[in-house]
């Protein structure tokens, strides 16, 4: 007797991801810079090890090389965390959560005059006495929860997004983004470490002849190589790690820096922010660890079609991880589904939703909230739905 082949939920999965190790492993397909960025730390530690640090051992201490290997592990290990998990991927509606939603706006909002061009798809909630949007993606047909936004090369909404890096290979957001911080840190560690011994090595090894100093660097060419290596990589990383750095004490992301959400211009306050350095880097780098919401390895059944996960599978995967504010969006997109038992008719209000404590700001507007997937206006005027936030 064949045995069934088992289909796991990351073989329908989609997207423009790519997934290895039966789904353990997502990335982005375009993975070529990724290679690069290993090629070249793996490269320069390797000189590094091979040619200064049996040097350095033995003209100064064994403690050299025994540094340099635990700050390389260590930056590996943060590089393929980055690269190698979900950053925080959101489901996309079923067909018929998408259906209804379409119909219950449209229900909701009334026709749009002819001529007329419908408003952007927005939902508006109150978080610490700040209105934030929610926009709707078109591709994913859901209200994005706060600080998500939808990466154009991935082709996923992505929570919290940050930015989506080249040379880890894949996005950065809520799941993942403290491990990148660490990388950027480790790695500027490194290299500053790497460089520094690099000039000990050849100001050791140079020879005093009356006044003249003869450089032993120029017959090393692989001392010369690291110094050129890191000395150009010195810049880039240690200023990457700063901006991370200021972007982590304000509670800020890449792209809400980017697009000036929270700057004095509009007179909007970030309402994420906790007005302290301490508990907001508290906040980022030491909180809860998130469970991806995807199961990618989970079973296909025969008759759950082609879409592996639906909104409504969010709220109970992340009831007891996600922040408040979190777990009301997702209420809110789980009173849309014709999947669960609707409480109130299309042609009623939708209901308020109490909330506490701080969360994510807001999702950054892309090019398609303004317009539909073809290029085509919105269908329906905005839905407004207050999410009021309670007293502590």
């Amino acid at each position: 007797m064949i045995a069934k082949k088992v289909t796991r939920k990351w073989e329908k999965l989609p997207g423009k991801n790519s997934f290895c190790c039966d789904g353990r492993v997502m990335m982005a397909r375009q993975k070529g810079v990724f290679y690069l960025t290993l090629f070249l730390i793996t490269g320069t530690c390797a000189l590094f090890f091979a040619f200064e640090c049996p040097y350095l051992a033995v003209h100064l201490s064994a403690a050299v090389p025994v540094c340099a290997v635990i700050l390389f592990l260590f930056v590996m290990a943060m590089l393929l965390r980055t690269s190698f998990s979900d950053p925080g991927v959101l489901p996309r509606a079923l067909p018929e959560e998408a259906s209804f939603i379409e119909m219950e706006i449209e229900a909701a909002n009334g026709s749009v005059p002819a001529g007329q061009r419908p408003p952007p798809r927005i939902r508006n909630v109150q978080i610490n006495n700040q209105i934030v949007k929610l926009k709707y993606c078109y591709t994913c047909k859901i209200f994005r929860p706060p600080r998500a936004s939808h990466c154009s090369i991935c082709d996923n909404c992505v929570d919290r997004f940050d930015h989506h890096c080249p040379w880890v290979g894949n996005c950065v957001g809520k799941r993942n983004y403290r491990y990148f911080y660490l990388f950027t840190l480790s790695l500027s560690l490194l290299t500053i470490y790497i460089f520094t011994f690099d000039i000990v090595h050849v100001t050791l090894r140079s020879v005093f002849y009356g006044s003249v100093w003869c450089v032993a660097a120029l017959t090393l060419p692989s001392t010369v190589v690291e110094v050129l290596v890191c000395f150009f990589t010195l810049w880039s990383v240690v200023g990457l790690t700063g901006f991370h750095t200021y972007l982590i004490s304000l509670n800020q992301t890449t792209n809400e820096d980017i697009k000036g959400s929270w700057s004095g211009k509009n007179r909007v306050q970030n309402p994420y922010s906790h007005k302290n350095i301490v508990k907001n880097c508290c906040e980022v780098l030491c909180g809860p660890t998130y469970p991806s919401v995807l199961d990618r390895r989970g079973v296909m059944l025969e008759s759950s079609g082609s879409t592996p996960c639906k909104t409504s599978d969010v709220t109970a995967a992340t009831a007891n991880t996600v922040t408040p504010n979190e777990v009301a969006f997702f209420s809110l997109q789980k009173t849309t589904s014709p999947l669960i038992p609707n409480e109130h008719s299309p042609d009623e209000a939708p209901p308020s939703i109490a909330t506490t404590g701080h969360d994510t700001a807001t999702s950054i507007p892309e090019e398609e909230d303004a317009t539909g997937p073809n290029g085509s206006a919105p269908k329906a005027p905005p839905t407004t739905i207050l999410v009021k936030e309670s007293s502590h």
